[in-house]
Protein backbone atom coordinates (compact mmCIF):
# COMPACT_ATOMS: atom_id res chain seq x y z
CA UNK A 1 0.00 0.00 0.00
CA UNK A 2 2.92 2.39 1.02
CA UNK A 3 4.54 1.60 -2.20
CA UNK A 4 1.00 2.37 -4.43
CA UNK A 5 0.99 5.62 -2.53
CA UNK A 6 4.45 7.02 -4.10
CA UNK A 7 6.47 6.40 -0.61
CA UNK A 8 10.26 5.45 -1.13
CA UNK A 9 11.85 2.62 -0.21
CA UNK A 10 13.76 4.57 2.85
CA UNK A 11 10.48 6.25 3.49
CA UNK A 12 8.95 2.71 4.03
CA UNK A 13 11.88 0.64 5.71
CA UNK A 14 12.19 3.37 8.20
CA UNK A 15 8.33 2.95 8.90
CA UNK A 16 8.56 -0.75 8.76
CA UNK A 17 11.29 -0.73 11.39
CA UNK A 18 13.99 -2.50 9.25
CA UNK A 19 17.37 -2.07 10.16
CA UNK A 20 18.23 -1.60 6.30
CA UNK A 21 16.70 -0.31 3.26
CA UNK A 22 18.17 -3.63 1.87
CA UNK A 23 15.91 -5.81 3.64
CA UNK A 24 12.89 -3.45 1.95
CA UNK A 25 14.29 -3.85 -1.66
CA UNK A 26 14.71 -7.62 -0.65
CA UNK A 27 11.38 -8.29 0.16
CA UNK A 28 9.16 -5.85 -1.81
CA UNK A 29 10.98 -5.23 -5.50
CA UNK A 30 8.27 -7.12 -6.70
CA UNK A 31 5.73 -4.63 -6.29
CA UNK A 32 7.85 -2.58 -8.09
CA UNK A 33 7.85 -3.96 -11.80
CA UNK A 34 7.07 -1.10 -14.12
CA UNK A 35 9.32 1.55 -11.82
CA UNK A 36 12.49 1.43 -14.19
CA UNK A 37 10.11 2.12 -16.98
CA UNK A 38 8.30 5.05 -15.38
CA UNK A 39 11.57 6.13 -14.11
CA UNK A 40 13.46 6.30 -17.86
CA UNK A 41 10.57 7.49 -19.27
CA UNK A 42 10.61 10.89 -16.73
CA UNK A 43 14.10 11.57 -17.34
CA UNK A 44 13.81 10.83 -21.28
CA UNK A 45 11.35 13.58 -21.08
CA UNK A 46 13.81 16.02 -19.20
CA UNK A 47 16.46 15.60 -21.82
CA UNK A 48 13.82 16.03 -24.88
CA UNK A 49 13.50 19.52 -25.69
CA UNK A 50 10.32 21.33 -25.48
CA UNK A 51 8.37 22.22 -28.43
CA UNK A 52 6.62 25.43 -28.21
CA UNK A 53 3.64 26.46 -30.33
CA UNK A 54 5.53 29.84 -31.14
CA UNK A 55 7.98 28.25 -33.12
CA UNK A 56 8.21 28.12 -37.03
CA UNK A 57 8.71 24.93 -38.56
Amino acid sequence: MLIDMGFDALEISERLGHESVKTTLDTYSHLYPDKDKKLAGALNKLRRPSTSSTESP
